[in-house]
């Protein structure tokens, strides 16, 4: 069975890590897998510690696309990878997540009759305006089989017509992750450098654009968190845009910075170690609050949805949106130890790739 894994972007080698060592650890001869990424091989954020910390190896391929625009990546990619399809001949495709690049390959993996699995299927934030949104609808619409992370998932799954029979609930990828490296996992340099007590200290993330652009909202969230973090250190691993950006605002708007360190993203590993160990996190990213779930770590996460409702009806998230005062009255729950009981969602148990594997040998 010839398999190729696709990744569009660096978080989705995190979540395709976990098949990958399931592939080797599994030993079975009938299996094939290659890891495609549609990027080119001097990408800049897929650093040699990324490979390193996940244990996998570098994509076997890289199809070269790199551009802004969307709409050009989609057909760029689509192109590429019909070129490799020719060169490779495949049984079945793994996507995973939403990018363009990942609707680029699963419509063409469908044209070409071969079989389309999607991890992390049924995820929605029913806005349509949204381009993920648009990706999510297609390449669910076009996979043979939908692998999701919770009930919540098959619901919308199933809803929208798929065949009970293609959809899996195998549970979250990303937590096999966090089973299989905790191991591994230690204090940064960072930690020691900043003398960082466990429990003791906040962590921010921001990625997304719609935040980072929109100044005023943006300076107002900056404020709750200085204003409200008390006497905790917060720790903001920023890249690029998002640095640049809180730093001219910091600075514009005279904001007390003392306690709001900005510091350099982190390796996979030292960030998983430094959010595990966190008083409470601050961020924008599904990811981060999925593993903040697992790690019981209490969570804000600043936005008004999320692809994995779980987190909040079971798990540790808190939606706020972009509103300010909900971001300060949920900070100081935190500080006071008053945030809500929380459990893990079913099947978050670090097998997921394991049954994942299972269902596409048998399929």
């Amino acid at each position: 069975m010839k398999i190729a894994i696709i990744a569009g972007a660096r978080p989705n080698f995190i979540k395709v890590a976990p098949i990958l060592r399931a592939v080797q650890n599994c030993k079975n001869e009938r299996l094939n897998v290659k890891l495609v990424y549609t990027g080119s091989a001097d990408d800049k954020t897929l650093e040699d510690s990324l490979f390193d910390d996940l244990q996998i190896a570098r994509p076997d391929v890289f199809l070269g696309v790199d551009c802004e625009n969307l709409n050009e990546l989609t057909g760029k990619v689509m192109s590429a990878f019909e070129q490799y399809l020719h060169e490779f001949p495949t049984d079945a495709v793994i996507v995973v997540d939403d990018l363009a690049s990942t609707m680029a390959v699963s419509i063409v993996t469908k044209k070409r009759g071969i079989l389309l699995a999607h991890i992390a299927a049924g995820t929605r934030s029913f806005d349509i305006t949204m381009p993920k949104e648009i990706n999510r609808l297609v390449i669910d619409g076009l996979s043979d089989i939908l692998f999701t992370a919770g009930l919540s998932n098959n619901s919308i799954a199933n809803k929208e017509g798929a065949e009970l029979s293609k959809v899996y609930m195998v549970g979250n990828i990303l937590i096999d992750n966090i089973r299989f490296l905790q191991a591994f996992m230690h204090r940064s340099q960072l930690m020691e450098d900043m003398q960082l007590q466990d429990k003791q200290y906040l962590v921010f993330t921001l990625n997304r654009k719609a935040i980072i652009e929109n100044h005023e909202k943006l300076f107002a969230m900056l404020e709750a968190v200085v204003n409200n973090a008390g006497h905790l250190p917060v720790i903001a691993p920023l890249r690029d845009l998002a640095k640049e950006i809180v730093e001219s605002i910091a600075a514009e708007k005279q904001l007390d910075m003392s306690h709001f360190h900005i510091v350099e993203p982190q390796g996979y590993l030292d960030f998983s170690y430094l959010t595990a160990h966190a008083k409470g996190i601050i961020t924008d990213s599904g990811n981060v609050a999925e593993e903040a779930t697992f790690n019981q770590v209490p969570c804000i996460t600043l936005n008004d949805y999320t692809e994995h409702i779980e987190t909040v009806k079971v798990g540790t998230n808190v939606l706020v949106g972009e509103d300010a005062n909900l971001l300060a009255s949920s900070l100081k729950d935190i500080l006071a130890d008053r945030w809500k009981k929380a459990d893990i969602p079913e099947r978050w148990d670090g097998r997921t790739a394991e049954r994942i594997l299972q269902i596409l040998l048998d399929a």
